[in-house]
């Protein structure tokens, strides 16, 4: 059996990206900051999902997910959370929106209608949260 050439091109052409491959093509960001906001929507939609007690798919809003990738970006790198995500060319939460734009256009996220790009805008100052309100939790 062979495969005919149209078949072809349109299953190469429905295969995602990778990571590294959005990232070389878009070039504002690295691929360890994709990764980030990947697998940070995954960790913040679980704890949401622990805090309510509810195990039924949740969508979250820009806000939240802001606000998890900056605990996530705490646990990880503590004080140096900003100087981490801004190496990878990440200073503000509207950056973290664009990445999800950026993975929702190559099929990595998905969105639902009313959420925009401007619900990342300003949820909160990297300054002020990674470095003048962070704080050290001694056991």
């Amino acid at each position: 059996m062979e495969l005919g050439l149209g078949l072809w091109a349109e299953a190469f052409l429905n295969m995602k990206k990778t990571i590294e491959e959005i990232a070389a093509e878009d070039g504002r960001y690295g691929p360890r900051a994709l990764k980030f906001v990947f697998e940070g929507l995954a960790t913040t939609v679980d704890k949401i999902r622990d805090r309510e007690q509810d195990d039924a798919p949740r969508h979250i809003s820009g806000q939240e997910l802001s606000w998890g990738l900056a605990e996530v970006a705490q646990q990880r790198w503590g004080r140096l959370a900003a100087m981490v995500l801004s190496q990878w060319g990440v200073h503000t939460t509207r950056d973290f929106g664009e990445i999800v734009y950026l993975m929702i256009d190559y099929g990595w996220m998905s969105s639902q209608d009313g959420d925009t790009i401007e619900d990342f805008d300003a949820v909160f100052d990297f300054t002020e949260v990674f470095e003048n309100q962070y704080t050290i939790e001694i056991r």
